[in-house]
């Protein structure tokens, strides 16, 4: 049997991320056969990450970055069970080590991403490897990109709230990120009431009927009640009709006519892990 020195050891662990004691098993296992070592941690925390499958994740990192052209920004989501190892800053730099390789890559969405490769492994595999060190269920949860022009984001302090916001031209960089916070603040449905999908349309259209039948309102103004209650809902829900949150006198239409009044933001993206 090969003897395993503490050098050993230790290069495993570096290479791997498992524990000191997990890392000489694996030599004593493999006979000091490095190659071999490496796999039988990777098949271990392949093991765990499966028994633990069942378990809920709902702890973790939202991740917002954009790339060094700033036309392209990213939010990942990778969940883990405790906020202990959510602050943790080895698992912290894995979900940013994904966000990096996605904003490179550009994968088209979730699983997309999850099969690219990252370091000669599936990110799905590198995911699982990982829950197995740590022991807990980890799951990539969450990819979505923005493409314009200019792309800003914003983490909330914590990594449980991120954004990406598109706009139309460079603008002034404080700006932007001011309207960055201002979607992880308020958390408009859309850029604007034009933009509100159907569905949200309809329901909220038929709340407002049914608030002022409640009421007691009489039948024929239903209709023209439940308008009213919509038209409140565009202004506090999308994005360039809600009032500013670092000056309420002003919507964030007006915020950026004043910028620059050729501006547009083109798209958002928000994730949280509270709501």
């Amino acid at each position: 049997m090969a003897e395993i020195t503490a050098a050993e050891v230790a290069k495993l662990r570096k290479l791997t991320g498992a524990g000191m004691m997990d890392c000489k098993k694996a030599l004593v296992e493999a006979d000091g056969d490095m190659d071999r070592a490496i796999e039988l941690i990777r098949e271990r925390g392949k093991a765990i990450a499966n028994k633990r499958a069942d378990r809920e994740a709902g702890e973790g990192a939202a991740l917002a970055k954009v790339n060094e052209a700033g036309n392209r920004g990213a939010i990942v989501v990778l969940n883990c069970e405790t906020d202990f190892v959510a602050k943790n800053a080895d698992f912290v730099g894995v979900a940013s080590k994904i966000l990096d390789h996605a904003l490179s890559t550009s994968p088209a969405n979730l699983e997309a991403l999850k099969e690219s490769t990252l370091d000669g492994k599936k990110v799905a595999d590198v995911v699982a490897e990982f829950s197995g060190i740590t022991g807990e269920k980890m799951e990539l949860s969450y990819y979505e990109f923005v493409e314009a022009p200019m792309v800003v984001s914003y983490i909330h302090p914590g990594n449980k709230l991120a954004t990406i916001v598109g706009f139309s031209k460079a603008i002034d960089v404080q700006a932007a990120k001011d309207v960055a916070m201002q979607v992880a603040a308020m958390n408009p449905v859309a850029i604007d009431k034009d933009d509100v999908p159907e569905d949200i349309r309809q329901k909220e259209f038929e709340i407002g009927r049914e608030q002022a039948r409640q009421e007691g309102k009489p039948e024929n103004l239903l209709d023209k009640i439940a308008e009213g209650k919509l038209n409140k809902f565009y202004k506090e829900s999308t994005l360039l009709n809600q009032e500013f949150i670092k000056d309420n006198k002003m919507t964030i239409r007006q915020y950026l006519q004043g910028v620059d009044k050729d501006v547009k933001v083109t798209a958002f993206k928000r994730f949280s892990l509270n709501s």
